[in-house]
């Protein structure tokens, strides 16, 4: 038998009541068998079943990964994103200040986007946001991002950072800053990124209105992010954004 940790995130931690679980398993049972078993257990996670995804030791994996002792296996509902390059922090974030440690001389352009939490979705009045990512993993993702856009735009460097915890209305939640020799390209990878960001790193926010609050719907994980049930999530994109 193995010991395995299990972390809810998002409206999943709601479902289950609890942000984490330990859970006793057969020796060489695979991320199936402790699906199979939550939803024995909690019958609303079926309901999610077919849009959620599975990392275990920070990874996405798939159904059949095997499970050994110690694994922390983390359950990731679609998400709503070290150096100043990217962090992940609970505090306002300086965007001027980012961006003045990013420019350098030689860079022609700076393309910066900031998502700003508006007071209105899905046609209430919103009155602030909480975030909250599985944050060794979303930091980790978000460097992967990071050199995947300097590679793949030939841009010279990026700064990210994502903010946490309870956000009042016009308060910035993340801050995109590409620094390139030419704007085309500046353009191109800051648009990408929060493109990508908002589909694969474990970011979620829980929208406050007037009369209740709501966990935000997440875009579809990305196709190389393997789902539970082997098949194309049926959660469309939708009002992720406080931008």
């Amino acid at each position: 038998m193995m010991q395995i940790r299990v972390l809810f995130f998002g409206v999943l931690k709601d479902i289950a009541q609890k942000s984490d679980d330990l859970l006793t398993l057969s020796d060489g049972a695979t991320v199936a068998e402790l699906l199979r078993h939550y939803q024995a257990r909690i019958p609303q996670l079926e309901n999610h079943r077919r849009s959620l995804a599975v990392s275990v030791n920070q990874e996405y994996a798939g159904m059949e990964t095997p499970l050994k002792q110690g694994d922390e296996v983390a359950l990731l509902p679609p998400v709503s994103g070290g150096t100043p390059r990217c962090s992940i922090v609970s505090q306002k974030i300086d965007s001027q200040g980012v961006i003045d440690n990013l420019r350098q001389p030689q860079d022609g352009a700076v393309a910066v986007f900031e998502g700003v939490v508006r007071d209105n979705s899905r046609g209430r009045r919103t009155l602030y946001l909480d975030y909250e990512a599985y944050e060794a993993m979303a930091l980790k993702q978000l460097e992967n991002l990071v050199e995947q856009a300097r590679t793949q735009f030939k841009i010279r460097d990026v700064a990210v950072v994502h903010r946490l915890g309870r956000l009042q209305i016009g308060e910035t939640s993340v801050l995109i800053a590409v620094a390139s020799a030419h704007r085309a390209a500046a353009f191109e990878a800051c648009r990408w990124l929060i493109d990508t960001l908002k589909r694969t790193v474990p970011i979620w926010k829980k929208e406050y209105f007037e009369d209740g609050a709501v966990w935000a719907d997440g875009e579809p994980f990305p196709a190389e992010v393997t789902r539970p049930a082997g098949t194309h999530s049926t959660v469309s994109a939708s009002n992720l954004d406080s931008h």
